[in-house]
Parts: C-alpha cells; sequence; structure tokens
C-alpha cells in the first residue's frame, strides 16, 4: 500500500496540474519536470541524491523521510485542491446561471430598470418566455390570456436560439389566472422581481470570485510544478531502494549487481522478457515454478509477474488525455 501512495501521488500531482492549466493543457508537459529536465532524462541520468537522503543513514530511515516528505505534499495538495476547486466550482455556478435557456437562466443581465413598471400598488410587469414559432400567437392572445392585463404592454426583450424573453404588465390581482392560462397555451412566465441590489450583489460575487481565482491560478501551478518535481524525484528513490532491497533479499549479501534502464518499444517487450529470461535464469531457478497467485509476503505475486531478476516499471508518461 505504501508503494501505491508514492505511485498514486505523482499521477495525483500531474493529472491535477491539467485540470489547473485547463484550455492550456498543451503546456501541461512542460511543467512536468525533475531538477528542471524532462522525465526521461533525469532518470536516465539518475544520481542517488546524498544531501536530501543521506546513505550514512539506515534503509528504515531513509523510507520514513521519504514517506514523510511525500506525505507532506500529499496533505498540501488535498487542502489547496480543496480550496481551488471550491473557488472555481462557485464560479461555475454563477456562469450556469448566466448561460443555457431561457427557461432557467438568470436574467439579471438581460433586463433593464427601464423594463418594468416598479413601486406600482396595482401594477406588475412579468415576464414570459415564448417559443419562436408561437410569436404570432402570443401577440394575438396575450392581453385576453386574463382580465386586467394592459394592452399593448408588450415588448420583446431578449432571444436565443429557441425562445424570446417578453414583457407584459398586468394588475397584480391577476397574476395567479395569468400565470395558469400562460401555461395552457404553451408560454412560461418567469418568477423574478427586479431588485437592483441583489442583481449587483450578484455581479460583484462574480467579479470577486474571478479574481480571486486568477489570483491563486499562479502560486498554484508554480507550487504544482515545484512539488510534482519533488515527489517524482522521490518517487524515483523509492524505486531504486526498492531495487537495491530486493536485490539483497533475493541474491544475498556481498552486494553485487547492477542496476538498468531499459526502455522497448512496446512490440518488442514480449521478445525482450523472453531474451532477459534467458539470460538470467540461473540467477533464481525457482522463478520458472513459481505460481503468480501464491501469496508470498514481499514478492506481491498476485499483483505482478515474477521474473528471476528484480524489476520495477517506471512510467514517464503519466496523463492519459482521450
Amino acid at each position: 500500500k505504501t508503494w501505491a501512495v508514492f505511485d498514486g501521488l505523482v499521477k495525483k500531482v500531474a493529472q491535477y496540474m491539467a485540470d489547473v492549466l485547463e484550455d492550456s493543457r498543451d503546456k501541461v508537459q512542460e511543467n512536468l519536470l525533475a531538477n528542471g529536465v524532462d522525465l526521461v532524462t533525469y532518470v536516465t541520468r539518475f544520481q542517488w541524491d546524498m544531501a536530501k537522503y543521506p546513505i550514512k543513514q539506515s534503509l528504515k530511515n531513509i523510507s520514513e523521510i521519504i514517506s514523510k516528505q511525500v506525505a507532506q505534499i500529499d496533505n498540501d495538495l488535498k487542502a489547496r485542491a480543496s480550496a481551488y476547486n471550491n473557488l472555481k466550482g462557485n464560479l461555475q455556478n454563477l456562469e450556469r446561471k448566466n448561460a443555457g435557456s431561457l427557461l432557467t437562466r438568470s436574467l439579471a443581465d438581460i433586463v433593464k430598470k427601464e423594463d418594468f413598471v416598479l413601486d406600482s400598488e396595482y401594477l406588475i410587469t412579468m415576464l414570459v418566455v415564448v417559443p419562436k414559432t408561437g410569436y404570432a400567437d402570443w401577440q394575438k392572445c396575450y392581453e385576453t390570456l386574463s382580465e386586467m392585463v394592459v394592452p399593448r404592454s408588450t415588448n420583446l426583450l431578449f432571444e436565443d436560439h429557441d425562445s424570446g424573453l417578453f414583457s407584459v404588465t398586468l394588475f397584480r390581482k391577476a397574476i395567479d389566472d395569468f400565470r395558469h392560462k400562460a401555461r395552457e397555451n404553451k408560454f412560461t412566465v418567469r418568477d423574478f422581481q427586479y431588485n437592483e441590489q441583489e442583481m449587483n450583489a450578484d455581479k460583484e460575487e462574480m467579479t470577486r470570485l474571478s479574481t480571486d481565482k486568477k489570483k491563486q491560478f499562479g502560486p498554484l501551478v508554480r507550487w504544482l510544478k515545484v512539488n510534482f518535481s519533488e515527489a517524482f524525484i522521490a518517487w524515483v528513490h523509492i524505486k531504486a531502494l526498492r531495487v537495491f532491497v530486493e536485490s539483497v533479499l533475493r541474491y544475498g549479501l556481498p552486494v553485487n549487481f547492477q542496476a538498468m534502464l531499459l526502455q522497448p518499444n512496446k512490440k518488442n517487450i514480449k521478445k525482450l522478457r523472453e531474451v532477459l529470461s534467458e539470460l538470467y535464469k540461473h540467477l533464481d531457478s525457482s522463478a520458472s515454478i513459481i505460481d503468480a497467485t501464491m501469496d508470498i509476503p514481499g514478492l506481491n505475486l498476485s499483483q505482478q509477474e515474477y521474473y528471476p531478476y528484480v524489476y520495477y516499471k517506471i512510467d514517464c508518461n503519466l496523463l492519459d488525455f482521450k
């Protein structure tokens, strides 16, 4: 499970970088660096970082140093991602309110004060969504949908692809009857009251959220860039540590082994396995008879195939864009 946390964190930071960059996903790879170089270059030129992980310390201590570092990055990522996602989600909710169909979207940025009869004890202006195919019917019948509709009071305020938003003025006591008759004729009365303070508050909230998002974006991308590098470097050191420990467990002391990196084409992987098995089968004769479903501590055979040589995969292609 501990190793899975390392693998998962590197991918999680990379994926979140892609999420944050949104429309600039083509720039993700240039931000996913380790020590300032691309991942393949870092891995192929890997040298143990003596300053970060002193080899004079025990393997247990080195492992704990890396584990604490990775846990800190993971906790920080959760906190930063949560704050940014909440901000982004609130902004998207407001943006969604100002988009979409006239039947559901906010009308605050569409209507003007002069579209309404305001501060009248008896009269009220209502907003009605009329399908484009029903414009003629609306003009013909809106005055007679109910009693007390002000003649010639309708105006087309806004159109989208499917519908138009019409205003109409009537006496307050006729609201319920008008709403009912409008629905029968496939006209939709929107629940809307003109309130300048509320409308301005919504606009100010959107401006504030948009500004906050822009302010957080730069520092967050920089944090992700720095901590992706730290997480990837820690991950590769853990791989190196595992190669060392597994090799000692398998082949004993004194330490006498060579670690190598191989990057085959996908179509050549099977052939490479056959060649490596032929070369190194003498190192572990039991490899050919071990059942991969057996549960042997330290080998994780149920999760990966077993070979006569020590093998760990390093995936430098951490993003899968569809």
